[in-house]
């Protein structure tokens, strides 16, 4: 998914400890009169990153016909991993690495954007409802410059007592993604039955987010409702999970602090504001939208698009800043 803000923040993206909070959704509309609304809890001002993930974006579930579902024509991203997990409907994608596929509920497609990448997302015609999320992660700086890659898994579902657990990144419970990762990460979807109560062991070298999609949750006291992000801090090996009255689903994402700094906008992760303008640019030149297109372009574009695609947002008028989180 892209980043269609019209005047999207340059952000510094600090991995840092903190105490248990709550994170706010913020609505954001994608695209045009019919836009489909995302809720958006990552990145905020008073956190940018939860172990590499560093964006969250959760939406549905949307009547299809009224909001026209999803349409993001070829968008780009540089230094980071796009995590789509659906719970309702299908989202066809295809990238200039030459993937294409199917996303579909209960299944983990992850784009490696590496030194660059350009892709396209549309809910397919047999869609009715859209619910889902998408998610991305921040590559360390050993690897963001590796060569584009696309990853397709199913996890198998797994019984605890009063839950049903998909483990899709990282290991969770005994369940264990077969999914490489650049640095220890966690993604896992959680079904807690009404009013149960679910004790979950985690590593404490992490931290971690749940995102609750659906249903009434209390993390560790705290109460959070459907679309908040409840973040713990490293240092915890044992949470408590009880579901209110109807059952929770939720989204679980966890990893050690990232140790590193770093710079997005719009869809680019970079660790300056020149790495930034030059992906930009670099972009721009490749569609035409400044200068010839380039002999050997760093993006590509997915094949058999009938869509343009997007041009990048205006720069600042002044020097892109990063921002710190609040001490």
């Amino acid at each position: 998914m892209s980043n269609l803000e019209t005047e999207p923040q340059e952000l510094l993206c600090p991995s840092r400890p903190g105490t248990v909070e709550v994170l706010e959704p913020r609505l954001v509309p994608l695209g045009g009169p019919r836009a489909m609304t995302v809720r958006r809890t990552l990145p905020q001002r008073q956190r940018s990153l939860i172990g590499a993930w560093c964006f969250v974006d959760h939406y549905g579930p949307d009547d299809v016909a009224g909001t026209g579902g999803m349409s993001v024509p070829p968008h780009p991203h540089t230094g980071l991993q796009t995590v789509s997990w659906l719970f309702t409907g299908e989202i066809q994608h295809a990238d200039s690495a030459g993937y294409h596929a199917r996303v579909r509920p209960g299944e983990l497609n992850l784009m490696t954007a590496g030194k660059g990448i350009s892709h396209s997302e549309y809910s397919t015609p047999a869609t009715t409802v859209l619910h889902g999320a998408q998610l991305w992660v921040a590559l360390p700086d050993g690897a963001r410059f590796m060569e584009p890659t696309f990853e397709h898994y199913r996890p198998r579902p797994f019984s605890l007592p009063g839950a049903t657990l998909s483990v899709f990144l990282g290991t969770l419970a005994g369940e264990i993604s077969p999914v490489a990762t650049h640095t220890p990460l966690l993604g896992a979807e959680l079904v807690i039955a009404a009013d149960a109560a679910l004790r979950l062991n985690l590593d404490p070298s992490f931290e971690h987010g749940f995102l609750v999609d659906s249903g009434s949750l209390t993390l560790a006291g705290q109460p959070l409702a459907r679309g908040e992000l409840g973040y713990v801090g490293p240092g915890r090996s044992l949470l408590v999970l009880e579901a209110g009255p109807e059952p929770v689903r939720l989204l679980l994402i966890g990893g050690t602090p990232l140790g590193e700094s770093i710079v997005m906008w719009w869809n680019f992760v970079g660790r300056s504001h020149d790495e930034i303008v030059a992906a930009r640019q670099a972009w721009q030149t490749e569609i035409g939208a400044e200068g010839a297109h380039p002999a050997s372009p760093l993006f590509g574009l997915p094949a058999d698009q009938e869509d343009p695609p997007l041009p990048a947002p205006a720069l600042p008028t002044v020097t892109l800043r990063p921002r710190t989180n609040p001490a």
